[in-house]
């Protein structure tokens, strides 16, 4: 299957010409964002930056100050799951182009994609170094209150890999994964999938 360039921030036609299971290659700006960032985007408050279009990435990078510059030597994935309870708001609030991580998300956030034209792009576990060097620079950071983790590291990034595992159609490749386990586990026990 070929592989799909996309630019950060992402073109509303662009996340919507997307489908679950198209491999994408990443550059552009990202900027990371877990917990703290999410709840506070969540509770009303107004981003440091336009989101517009930007992809999110639900990461905590680790990070090493060289002077008066940053650099990134892991960027893994956080488990996406647990923003859940703030990801519709901060999609519809302020129309980033996806939102990356590992593991997809839930209806909420399947809702909010397709309502707002966004993707959620899977990116595996276990690379962080690997993902560190498709970084090519630091650009900001905000939110460092937060501490490094948690504050929102704006990145510029190259060749990024990653596959649209939720489309702005409605589509989740982990909820369809889900279903087909089930039923071949209950075909397994000789049981009738509900």
């Amino acid at each position: 299957m070929a592989v799909t360039p996309i630019h950060s921030p992402l073109k509303r036609e662009t996340a919507r010409s997307l489908k679950s299971g198209d491999p994408v290659s990443l550059s552009g700006t990202v900027v990371t964002a877990r917990d703290q960032v999410h709840k506070y985007l969540a509770s009303g408050r107004t981003p440091p930056m336009d989101l517009r279009g930007i992809v999110i990435y639900h990461c905590g990078p680790v990070v090493i100050k060289d002077g008066d510059t940053w650099r990134i030597t892991a960027a893994g994935p956080t488990t996406s799951i647990r923003e859940e309870p703030y990801e519709a708001e901060v999609i519809s609030r302020f129309g980033p182009g996806a939102i990356m991580g590992k593991g997809g998300m839930g209806p909420v956030t399947r809702a909010a994609l397709e309502a707002n034209g966004c993707v959620y792009l899977h990116v595996p576990g276990g690379a962080a170094q690997y993902l560190a060097k498709c970084i090519t620079r630091v650009e900001a950071v905000h939110l460092l209150e937060f501490g490094q983790p948690e504050a929102m590291w704006v990145l510029t990034v190259r060749d990024l890999p990653a596959l649209v595992t939720m489309d702005a159609h409605g589509t989740s490749f982990h909820e369809a994964l889900a279903k087909e386990s089930l039923q071949r586990l209950n075909q397994l026990l000789g049981r009738e999938t509900p």
